[in-house]
Order: structure tokens, then sequence, then C-alpha cells
């Protein structure tokens, strides 16, 4: 029984690399740089892609978003009222989203309109883990309202990161979160991970991180 599990298991994720990989030469040749991000709930992904988003467009990049989550299209309108194109996928009890979902859901876009296309993941930090998007970056979200011991506790998740962002800097000194002991586990699991110290409402962190992506689609265009 254990072995036809992890058989069954091993086909799903095979499918899902195979399709994930597809997509991802499909982003490139639109030239349409493509993110995931990742986090447990309440870390403030949304709020910080709404940031990213508005910034982003008033720098006059076209951008898209796709957003999962179990239920509810709250997250999706929140993304919507910044004035580009977004869609709301609802999961219904799946804890994360896979490559055929992404593919169904810019069947009927033109990628190639896009520079920059945000995959706001379902809130887990355990499932995703092991689902590629065809994205060309992962993005793992840390607040310190969550303490500093989250990349320890997940490690997968953080090891198959490229990016780190930490959130909600402005209440770091409130919450009494360690960056030192936070920096220190991050680059434990993941040696030489770029890290970033962001508060989306108070604007600190948020130019340097538009300049890393903005840098990293014309480096990713110019190799391509």
């Amino acid at each position: 029984m254990h072995t036809r599990l992890l058989e069954i298991r091993q086909g799903v994720l095979n499918k899902n690399d195979e399709l994930a990989a597809a997509l991802r030469q499909q982003f490139t040749q639109a030239g349409v740089f493509t993110f995931n991000l990742v986090s447990s709930p309440g870390a403030g992904k949304t709020t910080f892609l709404e940031k990213t988003i508005r910034k982003l467009t008033a720098r006059g990049y076209s951008v898209a978003a796709l957003v999962g989550d179990l239920e509810t299209d709250n997250d999706g309108r929140r993304l919507a009222a910044t004035g580009i194109p977004v869609k709301q996928i609802q999961t219904a009890g799946n804890c994360h989203l896979e490559a055929n979902m992404i593919q169904h859901f810019i069947a009927d876009w033109d990628i190639n309109a896009f520079q920059f296309l945000f995959i706001e993941n379902v809130g887990n930090l355990v499932c995703p883990s092991s689902y590629d998007l065809g994205e060309a970056i992962r993005v793992v979200l840390l607040s310190t309202t969550e303490g500093e011991d989250k990349p320890l506790k997940y490690p997968p998740m953080f090891n198959s990161s490229d990016v780190a962002i930490i959130t909600k800097i402005d209440l770091a000194e409130a919450v009494e979160f360690d960056r030192q002991t936070a920096l220190a586990n991050l680059h434990k699991i993941h040696p030489g991970i770029p890290v970033f110290e962001v508060s989306a409402k108070r604007d600190i962190g948020i130019d340097a991180w538009l300049d890393f992506i903005i840098e990293q689609r014309e480096s990713c265009l110019n190799t391509s």
C-alpha cells in the first residue's frame, strides 16, 4: 500500500514538473517574468503584493496576477482594485496550486502583453514546496509576527525558494523579533539566499525589492 501511494505521488509530481517546464518556456518566450509567492497564512502576501503591483505599474510595467485560496475571492478582489488583470483560483480544499491550474487560468490571456506575472499561492508552508508552477523565482515570505524559527520548522520551503522576504518589519521591535537570529536561520537552511526586509504599509524596503526584480527580469531576457 505504501509503495503504491508513493508511486502515485511520484507520478503526479512528474506530470506537474513536465507541465511546469512547458509553462516556464512559454513565459520566457513571451517575456513575462513570473513569481510564485508562498508563505503561511497571515504573513502579509496580499498586502505586499498590492504594494509591489502599484509601484511596478507606476513605473510603467504591465502586470497580471493569479491568486490561490481554498475559498472566497477576497484577495483577488483586493488585487483587482489595483487595476491589473487578476484571476482568483479557488482550490476547494486543495492546499496548494498546481501547474495545470496555472495553465487553465491563463489560457484566455495574451501573456505577451505582460512583463510580470505574480502567482499568490495558497497560505501553506508545506505542500507548495513540492509543486513547480513554471515560475522564474519562488519567493517565500516570513513575517516578524511569526517568530524567527520558521525556516527551521519548514526547511523544504525555505530551501526551495530563491528569495526570502521578511515582512512587517515595522513591527519587529514591538513583537521582539530577533533579526539576527532570523537571518542566521534563513542562511542555515539556504546559504546565500537574498533577503529583503520590508513593510508594505510603511513603504519600507519595497523600492529595493522592485529594483531587484526588474534587474532579474532584464538579466533573464538577455540570457534567454
